[in-house]
């Protein structure tokens, strides 16, 4: 099947769940690996359709976690808000959300570094609810050690991914850097996050706000996540309408936009976590890198996935141009040189440059 047939079929589906017609249906562009997006008429809403749970979650599970994940982050003004969910059936094997639409332009950075640093911060704060009612999404007792071990479930994919010897040891290096920052008695205070902010989920409304539209992943964990995530080589190169490398010093001023923005006591109790923090986060992003390529080309050579699961990463799910730009991203996330370079940027000496701008 084309990806403009299975399109087509998520259209048809959507329209006779929600009494539409067909031609009312607008789909988006593909844009990312887990979710069709399509329009609705002019009602002011957009459905968003799951292609797969990057959390494995299933079906039912998956939608029920998302819409906690729009409901919950919505309270901050800078995300959108959750109208309806359509359970899984017949055309929609995941279900759909049915979320505000947000009309708006791309990040342009790094002019809009700090109105994306004053979006995580209005999410960062948001009053923490007590224990018992912060399922579904993840609240981990440890919010170091669950990512952490996220980031040694994708490394253990690196050794099918085809590395070069020397990003190979310079990632596995970094691994075992991590377990001093692992080994600290004392850990960073708790927040909602995104967990995946980077530049391209974010739009920015004709008002100036912008507005994170991508929750899929968001849970209870440390904001430093968020921060380096969204500032990242990585992260920043990821989208192509919102491509920039930052320097330094406009690293340094996010994080100095986003601390002068949440409250005073978040703020202390973060800033000594930003470095340790960003370190950890590449490790997600480039061992996810390893992961996605090796599951990839399993998911093409066997068709998808065959165990149920509705982690897939299957070429199929995508328009062909997409995982054309996903593997060249891929590629030079993975590159040794590329390593070398963003590993540069929390030795002793740049480090400190970018903390004292």
């Amino acid at each position: 099947m084309s990806d403009g047939d299975r399109i087509l079929g998520v259209c048809t589906a959507l329209a006779a769940r929600l009494g539409m017609p067909s031609d009312a249906l607008h789909p988006l562009p593909d844009k990312g690996l887990a979710h069709d997006h399509v329009r609705l008429c002019d009602s002011g809403t957009l459905a968003r359709v799951p292609k797969q749970s990057q959390l494995g979650l299933a079906a039912a599970e998956n939608l029920a976690y998302q819409a906690a994940c729009f409901a919950r982050a919505a309270e901050s003004g800078h995300a959108p808000r959750l109208h309806y969910t359509l359970a899984p059936g017949d055309g929609l094997p995941m279900g759909a959300l049915i979320v505000e639409a947000i009309d708006g332009r791309p990040l342009s950075l790094p002019d809009d570094l700090q109105a994306m640093a004053e979006c995580l911060a209005s999410i960062h704060a948001l009053p923490l609810p007590p224990g018992d009612v912060r399922a579904p999404l993840k609240d981990p007792p440890d919010l170091l050690g669950d990512t952490f071990t996220e980031v040694l479930g994708q490394a253990g994919y690196i050794a099918g991914a085809e590395l070069h010897p020397d990003a190979e040891a310079q990632i596995r290096e970094e691994l075992r850097s991590a377990g001093t920052t692992l080994a600290r008695a004392a850990r960073p205070p708790r927040s909602l996050i995104a967990f995946d902010a980077h530049p391209g989920n974010y739009l920015v409304r004709p008002d100036g706000r912008v507005i994170l539209v991508d929750l899929e992943k968001a849970r209870y964990g440390a904001a430093g996540f968020d921060l380096a995530h969204a500032s990242l080589y990585t992260s920043t190169t990821w989208d192509v309408n919102s491509h920039a490398v930052l320097g330094p010093g406009q690293v340094a001023d996010f994080y100095r936009v986003w601390l002068d923005a949440v409250p005073a006591e978040l703020a202390a109790a973060t800033e000594p976590w930003l470095w340790p923090l960003r370190r950890i986060m590449w490790l997600w992003s480039v061992t996810w890198c390893a992961k996605w390529r090796v599951k990839s080309r399993q998911a093409t050579e066997t068709g998808g996935e065959k165990n149920g699961s509705t982690d897939n990463w299957s070429a199929k799910l995508s328009d062909d141009a997409l995982i054309r730009h996903v593997a060249g991203r891929v590629a030079d996330y993975l590159d040794p040189e590329t390593i070398a370079h963003i590993r540069a940027d929390w030795q002793p000496s740049a480090a400190a440059t970018a903390r004292t701008g």
